[in-house]
């Protein structure tokens, strides 16, 4: 984020996370990138020990009480030394311990914040389903009512920490009512590791690799009544409020890996020569660098107002477009980001003698994951009309059609 837009304290915090990125291993990420960890508890330890997870939440469960403006800062820095572990920083700490503020009883938080945000345990969100992606309502998972229990059984794809997480936020449907509401029949639980749940297949990604993104098989596990989280039939609740750190967390990590990007694009031009002279006295290279950075910055921009606007508590309504037009525009940005640096970097930042090639890769996840960037534009539409008709009905804008020479023309306005 903007420097100048940031207090001290989170300037503080963000110092505190470069510290951090710095002591990131090489090897690390380079060991993700071939698939040799599967998962970096190491990282997530750390993070922990330096108590970097949840700023946002409060003390009591392990935060520091700060909001969503220092998450981005945060998630945007992390986003540096690699996408993938941004995923997965973000998977436990910002998606699921966020659910489990938001909508858990304290002893689920005591339980599962608290040890998760010190990288004490793991946690991954579990939505997507082989026949369904952004259809959430489509969830084919099911819980059925036992008793003291819920039996669940269903299978879940893609998940980020399928392989190395503890426990899982999974939702299922629990009303199975013909005539039932979509709205009603699905219900979120926390569900532990433990017997009957299996990490059936690991996937060969084209990037974003070593964060044990894996297809998850649940077959008969017992998950007791107290693990539901929020109400029964009442994940949607859960899902709304999931939108946000899932979809902007998403967006602002994205900033991160692009603006390393830039940097290497940056330092390369000013070092490169050919037809004796430095590249980017060229403007065919320049100039490309400059649509970089204007786009990083209008990125930024976007990022933080919308992070201001989870904070001033605009309105669900209001947010739910914020947060859908800044994952399709920062997400889509990023990439032209990272292309314009690649494309002046050439042939050699094709190769692994620079990381632009990894990053290219694992950033290409950014609009397609939480939901595509189709599915944001329909979201941003949809809020967008209905803001614009409410405040029409409202006879809160000038009547601006009226201000033509020929505005009252008979038969001149045809609609149908």
């Amino acid at each position: 984020m903007f420097d100048y837009l940031l207090t001290k304290d989170q300037i503080a915090l963000r110092d505190e996370v470069r510290e951090f990125i710095k002591w990131v291993p090489r090897q690390l990420v380079l060991d993700m990138d071939k698939d040799v960890i599967k998962f970096p508890k190491e990282f997530l330890r750390e993070a922990g020990r330096r108590n970097l997870m949840g700023c946002r939440y409060p003390r009591q469960w392990g935060g520091r009480g700060m909001d969503w403006v220092s998450t981005g800062m945060v998630m945007e820095e992390i986003g540096t030394i690699g996408y993938e572990l941004s995923c997965v920083f973000g998977v436990g700490a910002e998606l699921v311990c966020d659910a489990i503020i938001r909508h858990g009883t304290d002893e689920q938080k005591e339980r599962y914040v608290k040890p998760l945000l010190r990288g004490d345990i793991f946690a991954a969100e579990c939505l997507t389903e082989p026949r369904g992606g952004s259809d959430f309502f489509g969830a084919t998972s099911k819980a059925e009512d036992s008793g003291d229990y819920f039996l669940l059984n269903g299978q879940k794809r893609f998940i980020v920490g399928g392989e190395g997480a503890d426990y899982f936020l999974v939702y299922a449907r629990t009303n199975f009512a013909p005539d039932a509401k979509p709205q009603e029949s699905i219900t979120a639980f926390i569900v532990d590791r433990g017997p009957g749940v299996d990490t059936k297949y690991l996937y060969n990604l084209m990037g974003c690799r070593g964060g044990g993104t894996a297809r998850l098989v649940f077959n008969d596990v017992r998950v007791p009544k107290q693990n539901v989280l929020g109400r029964i039939n009442g994940a949607y609740d859960v899902f709304n409020t999931m939108m946000i750190p899932e979809r902007l967390g998403t967006a602002i990590m994205t900033i991160g890996s692009a603006r390393t990007a830039l940097e290497i694009a940056t330092h390369y031009t000013t070092r490169r020569k050919a037809f004796g002279a430095v590249i980017n006295t060229f403007q065919g290279v320049s100039f490309q660098v400059a649509e970089a950075a204007m786009l990083l910055d209008a990125a930024q921009a976007m990022g933080y107002a919308t992070c201001r606007a989870v904070d001033a508590g605009c309105g669900m309504d209001r947010i739910r477009r914020m947060v859908s037009e800044s994952k399709k525009f920062i997400t889509e940005s990023c990439q032209k980001i990272v292309h314009n640096a690649m494309q002046v970097v050439g042939g050699i930042g094709y190769t692994n003698v620079f990381p632009l090639e990894r990053i290219y890769r694992d950033i290409r996840l950014a609009s397609i994951w939480t939901g595509t960037s189709e599915v944001m534009s329909m979201i941003a539409a949809h809020e967008w009309y209905r803001e614009c008709k409410k405040a029409r009905a409202a006879n809160l804008t000038r009547d601006f059609e009226a201000d033509a020479e020929e505005a009252f023309a008979e038969e001149e306005k045809i609609y149908e």
